[in-house]
């Protein structure tokens, strides 16, 4: 399993239209074979932060969905983004909280 965790920073009064911009990616993304999570939140202290979580079934999964992603439409909503910062973790074992 793959668990890709980040976050993107763009002006407060900005950041409701950054997460519209991206509802059509995350449809896409959670119809690609092997997605189990895909979604940008707001983050609940920072009104300028966005997070993003993804769960892929495997780094083949998650491949796919790059490359899908780099020949689709991107959103065209004049955002500047000031700070990112996005990584992958590659799980190998899964089970319980506290287990």
């Amino acid at each position: 399993m793959i668990i890709v965790a980040g976050y993107f920073v763009v002006d407060p009064d900005q950041r409701e239209q950054f997460l519209q911009s991206r509802a059509d990616m995350m449809r896409r993304s959670r119809s690609q074979t092997g997605c189990g999570t895909y979604a940008f939140s707001p983050d609940p202290l920072d009104p300028g932060r966005v997070l993003l979580f993804e769960r892929w079934e495997s780094k083949e999964a998650l491949a796919g969905h790059l490359a899908a992603q780099r020949q689709g439409p991107r959103p065209d909503d004049g955002i500047e983004v000031h700070e990112s910062e996005i990584l992958q973790y590659e799980i190998s074992t899964i089970g319980p909280l506290g287990s």
